[in-house]
């Protein structure tokens, strides 16, 4: 983990077949379509599904994906997780590997913990991987982990392990909490991540560092036109244009709907398989998706098909 990693990326949705089996095959080459819009790869977050991922599996479509020739610098996998002991082997697979970061959450099962707390699992894991490559970003996204990364926990840190700790992907949904990230360590190179392009107009101009954000993995081009041009004569149009599509995904459960519109356009039905707890998307609303794409004339150019 040698070069940041900064622009627009994807937290990689994960295919799988009929058996609930990670579709190895499939995965790459969505992550070929978008590595070809010039985007990076943050395999493994929250629209991965990661969390119903196994240590083995994740390790293992790494391992697929970079043998495929992926880049290893255009990676960020999702190393976090409740064991620190399995965080610890995830981030290590990543430095070995040559990913240029590893997104992490907190653990977040246990509720109420204190910032001392977290501190001590990330020093736990940042001290047994023990590498100056190993480049750590935190993952706040409290609606789900009920785990906060308060500015407090950034600062001891940063404070401790500077040249380790670089950044934050913000997934809370807060302006002013993102914007309080931004305003407090951007400027001694803290690189922060909104979760949606729907902020990037805003956070860009204050020091953010791009976004990773889930409608990456539907609208790749358009999104990294809107990080390239925000500030040209286009960039009104371009945030608006990529605000249209963010919308319309946002109305629905987003892991099914984005894995139904990727069946759809490249006619792979198997593409719409999720792993339980979620389920599928319904017919109803995989109609109103798919109208509402069509009247904004969305389209997936080049995406692969079977």
């Amino acid at each position: 983990m040698t070069t940041r990693i900064r622009g627009v990326l994807a937290p990689v949705l994960t295919p799988f077949n009929q058996r609930l089996e990670p579709d190895v095959n499939r995965f790459i080459a969505h992550c070929r379509w978008l590595i070809d819009k010039q985007v990076g790869l943050a395999i493994f977050g929250t629209n991965s599904e990661a969390a119903s991922l196994s240590v083995d599996e994740r390790m293992s479509l790494t391992d697929a994906v970079l043998a495929a020739g992926i880049p290893a610098a255009r990676l960020m996998p999702g190393t976090g997780g409740c064991s620190v002991t399995d965080a610890i082997t995830l981030t290590k697979h990543a430095v070995e590997n040559g990913a240029s970061g590893a997104l992490m959450l907190p653990p977040f099962f246990f509720k109420g913990v204190s910032d001392e707390g977290l501190f001590a699992y990330y020093a736990e894991v940042i001290e047994r991987v023990g590498s100056d490559r190993l480049k750590v970003y935190l993952y706040h996204i409290p609606q789900f982990t009920q785990v906060p990364i308060t500015l407090n926990l950034i600062e001891m840190l940063r404070k401790r392990y500077p040249d380790t700790v670089v950044g934050a992907k913000d997934s809370s949904g807060n302006w002013d909490n993102t914007k309080a990230m931004i305003d407090n360590f951007a400027k001694d190179g803290f690189d922060v991540f909104p979760a949606s392009e729907s902020t990037l107009s805003t956070a860009l101009p204050l020091g953010a560092a791009g976004c990773i954000s889930a409608t990456v993995n539907m609208n790749p081009a358009g999104i990294y036109a809107l990080y390239q041009g925000w500030n040209t004569r286009q960039g009104e149009a371009l945030q608006a244009s990529a605000d249209v599509i963010r919308k319309i995904f946002q109305a629905v459960p987003m892991i099914p709907a984005m894995k139904r519109v990727v069946a759809e356009f490249s006619s792979d039905p198997g593409w719409k398989v999720v792993r339980p707890p979620l389920v599928g998307l319904d017919d109803s609303a995989t109609h109103s998706v798919l109208a509402a794409l069509r009247d904004a004339q969305f389209t997936m150019p080049g995406y692969p098909g079977r």
